[in-house]
This record gives C-alpha cells, sequence and structure tokens, in this order.
C-alpha cells in the first residue's frame, strides 16, 4: 500500500504508530522535487537539500511517486548519463513501498562526504521486507565561485571506467581514489 500523496512518503515509517504531526508532501519533499524542470535540469531558483539526510528522503519520496528525473538529477553528475531511466522508472512502479527509516546520518566525512544508513521497506507476498543501505554523498559547489552547492548521491551500482590516479567525478581536483573513490570502491 503506498502512502497517501497528503502525507510525504518519508515520513511513513511502517513499525512505528502514524505520527499525527508527520509532514504533508508539499511542506516537506514537495519544494525539492519542484525545484527541477521536467527535463531534470536545475531551476537554480528553487529549495536545495540542506544535508545529505533531506537528500535521502527526497530520493526515497522520489521514488515513490517515480519522478525518475529527480533520481538521476540527484546523482553525481558523472554517473548521471550512465543511469537508466526506464529501468529506475519500472522498478519503481513496481514496487510496493511501504516507509523509510533513517538508520543513521554521518553529516559530515571529510571535507565534502557525508554517509545516510536507511531502510526502505516494501512490501512482498511474504510480507513486509526491508532494504538497507549505508549510502554515500558529496558535496559539489559551482567552479569558479564555490558558490550554490549542492549535495549529489554517489551511486556504486553505477560501472565507470575511472582509474584511481584520475582527478575525482565530482570535480573536487583531489586524486579519485582520496576522495569519492573511497566510497565507490568495489
Amino acid at each position: 500500500m503506498q502512502p497517501s500523496i497528503k502525507t510525504c512518503p518519508c515520513q511513513v515509517h511502517p513499525l512505528f504508530t502514524p505520527v499525527s504531526s508527520a509532514l504533508t508532501y508539499s511542506n516537506c519533499c514537495q519544494p525539492y522535487h519542484d525545484n527541477f524542470y521536467q527535463d531534470g535540469t536545475d531551476n537554480s531558483e528553487g529549495a536545495r537539500a540542506e544535508s545529505a539526510e533531506r537528500l535521502m528522503r527526497t530520493r526515497y519520496s522520489a521514488f515513490v511517486l517515480v519522478k525518475a528525473d529527480y533520481i538521476v538529477a540527484t546523482t553525481v553528475p558523472a554517473q548521471q548519463a550512465l543511469l537508466d531511466i526506464e529501468a529506475i522508472e519500472s522498478w519503481a512502479k513496481q514496487t510496493d513501498w511501504a516507509g523509510l527509516e533513517i538508520v543513521r546520518h554521518t553529516p559530515k566525512i571529510g571535507k565534502r562526504h557525508a554517509q545516510v544508513e536507511f531502510k526502505a521497506y516494501f512490501n512482498t507476498p511474504d510480507g513486509l521486507q526491508a532494504h538497507q543501505e549505508l549510502s554515500a554523498f558529496v558535496k559539489i559547489a559551482d567552479k569558479p565561485t564555490n558558490k550554490n552547492a549542492r549535495w549529489y548521491f554517489l551511486d556504486p551500482t553505477v560501472a565507470m571506467t575511472v582509474s584511481q590516479k584520475q582527478p575525482c567525478i565530482c570535480g573536487s581536483g583531489e586524486k579519485f581514489k582520496r576522495c569519492c573513490g573511497v566510497y565507490l570502491a568495489n
């Protein structure tokens, strides 16, 4: 059973009693989703996730609401063209989402990275199941002004041809092995 659009999908937790103060979609993830145009490009005037946890919540809601363009747009730019938007949409539609639990948020790891451990719950014929993951995020600022910083998801499932000594995919100027490579290592 998918949650009502009135309650934001990221506010639903299937193992806890529903909280009467749960945020509505319009007061939670919708401003972030609306920050992107239909083609996935950024509307620089809109809301930006202020933390990796907030981005994780908006991405979960985007899966529930089948907003694949948002999923792509919030993945690190060097990985975006490698994502299969049809597969993302198909998987999101086929999953009977049941809720989200943020297990732990580590807001600062190094200069620009963060981690969010979460459980995404879904219903199956065998009952409630959970996908648990420790996700990595990177904060990227516009060059050369170093302004308009934005959080992005580092997708460990994307096959990339990057050597450990190449410049990092996030544009930090550091070598990949010392920056995002730490979080994308096999």
